[in-house]
C-alpha cells in the first residue's frame, strides 16, 4: 500500500507568494512547533493554499532517518525506534521533508495501517501495513477539503497529530507507532462545515480570501506565468529568500523550549480568552503555545504581549461561538482590546 507522496520537484516557491501572509505565518509556525495541533486553512478555491503547503515543505531543513524504515524513524532517537529498526544496527540517510496527502475516499485502514490478523494468530507475531500516518511521521498531511471526511477519520486524524502515536487495535491486538507531523486542512465553506467539535481541535484556523488590490493580483499572474515558463529560472531568483527562512525555521526549532513566558502575558492570553467566551481551556494553551512559538521565529527567548495577540488571531476565531465566521476576528479584535483594559 503506497502512499500518497508528492513529488516537489518544480515546486512554486514559497517566498515568491504574493499576500496571504496569515495563511504562510500559520503554516511556519506548525512546522515550527508541531504541537501547535494542526492548521485550518478556510477559503474559496484558487488562492493558493496547496501551493502554500508544498512550496513550505520544500524549504524545510533535510531529516535524518533510518535507511529504509518504514516510519522514518530519527537515528537520534533510539527509544521512538520502531521494533524493525531497534532489532537491528541501522544505517542513516538524509533526505527532504515528504508532503503526504489524503486522499477524500480513503478508509481508515487507508489511514492508519492494517494488521494481519491471520498471520498474528497463525506465526504468534504482527504484521503491520504502514498506512498514511507512518508515511507522514516528522512531515506534512496535508488533508484537502478536509470538510467533505467522515467526521470519524477527522476525529482520527486529530487524535493522532495530538498524540503522537498512532495506535492500531483489532481483536485484541495492537500495534503502535510514532505519528508526529504537521497536520494541513484546508476546506472551502460554501461546501459544508466541520463540526464545531472538530474545528476546535485544530491548533490554528485562518481564512484565506482572492486579493483585492490590483497592483497584488496582476504581480500573482507575472509571476505564475514567468514560473511556468522557466520554472527553474524563477526558482533560482527565489532561493536565497528560501535559504533564509530555512534558517529562520530551524534555529526557532532549536530555541523554542528556551522561551519564557511571563506572568504579565500568561494573564493576558486568559484575558483575551474570557473576553471572547472561549469555552474550555483548548484555546487559552493554543494562544501561548502559538506566543512562544512567535517569539523564537522572531529569535527571542521572552514572549511579549505583541505576540499573544498575534497568536490570538491565530488560535482563536474558530472558537469564538453564536457569530458568522466572517466577523470573528473583528471580535477577536474586541477582545484584544477588553483584555488591556483590564
Amino acid at each position: 500500500m503506497m502512499a500518497n507522496v508528492k513529488n516537489l520537484r518544480n515546486t512554486y516557491p514559497f517566498p515568491a507568494l504574493v499576500g496571504q501572509e496569515t495563511m504562510k505565518l500559520a503554516l511556519i509556525l506548525n512546522v515550527i512547533n508541531p504541537a501547535l495541533g494542526g492548521v485550518l486553512i478556510r477559503g474559496e478555491k484558487g488562492t493558493a493554499k496547496s501551493t502554500a503547503v508544498r512550496g513550505l515543505a520544500e524549504l524545510l531543513p533535510e531529516i535524518k532517518v533510518v535507511k529504509g524504515c518504514r516510519f522514518s524513524c530519527d537515528p537520534d532517537d533510539p527509544e521512538g525506534w520502531c521494533l524493525e529498526c531497534a532489532a537491528a544496527n541501522p544505517e542513516v540517510e538524509s533526505r527532504k521533508v515528504r508532503v503526504v496527502e489524503l486522499p477524500i475516499g480513503a478508509t481508515e485502514d487507508r489511514v492508519l495501517g492494517t494488521l494481519d490478523l491471520e498471520g498474528a494468530l497463525t506465526e504468534g507475531r504482527r504484521r503491520f501495513e504502514a498506512g498514511l500516518l507512518a508515511a507522514a511521521h516528522r512531515g506534512v498531511l496535508y488533508v484537502d477539503e478536509v470538510n467533505l471526511l467522515d467526521d470519524h477519520l477527522v476525529d482520527v486524524l486529530l487524535d493522532a497529530a495530538a498524540m503522537g502515536v498512532n495506535i492500531v487495535e483489532r481483536e485484541g491486538i495492537s500495534f503502535s507507532h510514532q505519528a508526529k507531523f504537521t497536520l494541513v486542512g484546508t476546506m472551502n465553506p460554501e461546501e459544508g462545515e466541520l463540526r464545531p467539535q472538530l474545528l476546535d481541535r485544530f491548533g490554528l484556523c485562518v481564512k484565506v480570501e482572492g486579493l483585492s488590490d490590483p497592483d497584488q493580483r496582476r504581480e500573482i499572474v507575472l509571476r505564475r506565468m514567468t514560473f511556468e515558463l522557466d520554472p527553474a529560472g524563477f526558482s533560482a531568483r527565489w532561493r536565497q529568500a528560501g535559504r533564509d527562512l530555512t534558517d529562520r525555521i530551524d534555529a526557532a526549532r532549536k530555541i523554542l523550549k528556551q522561551v519564557k513566558v511571563p506572568e504579565a502575558a500568561l494573564g493576558r492570553a486568559v484575558d483575551i480568552c474570557l473576553a471572547l467566551g472561549v469555552d474550555g481551556h483548548r484555546g487559552d494553551l493554543t494562544v501561548i503555545k502559538t506566543a512562544l512559538t512567535l517569539a523564537a521565529f522572531e529569535g527571542r527567548t521572552r514572549v511579549e504581549a505583541g505576540d499573544v495577540d498575534r497568536a490570538a488571531e491565530l488560535a482563536l476565531p474558530h472558537r469564538v461561538r453564536r457569530r458568522p465566521f466572517q466577523e470573528v476576528r473583528f471580535h477577536v479584535l474586541d477582545g484584544l482590546k477588553e483584555a488591556g483594559k483590564r
